[in-house]
């Protein structure tokens, strides 16, 4: 029972991040910010779940691949952030 508390826990904390994530993005006023507030929620609204995988599973070769689809995703996520901000940046031309 303390598990599924925890569990739930995780869940919510999952989505507050995702909540944060959509105001923060509906914030920011470029494209570069929101990129930010992008790899934000992926980061930590991606923990939260994996979080919760590990804790209602334990240690189970479908938690293991939880979190080496998160590891991947943030892996992928910053490589691809980085060659769309290069791209916003050779676009729009470098500002300072």
């Amino acid at each position: 029972m303390a598990v599924t508390v925890l569990v739930r826990a995780a869940l919510a904390l999952a989505l507050l991040c995702a909540w944060l994530g959509a105001i923060a993005f509906a914030r920011m006023r470029t494209d570069l910010d929101r990129m930010h507030v992008v790899t934000f929620v992926n980061f930590t609204a991606g923990g939260a779940m994996v979080l919760a995988v590990w804790l209602a599973d334990g240690i189970s070769a479908r938690a293991w691949k939880c979190l080496l689809l998160w590891g991947v995703m943030l892996l992928s996520g910053a490589l691809l952030a980085h060659a769309s901000g290069r791209a916003l940046l050779v676009r729009h031309g470098r500002r300072r």
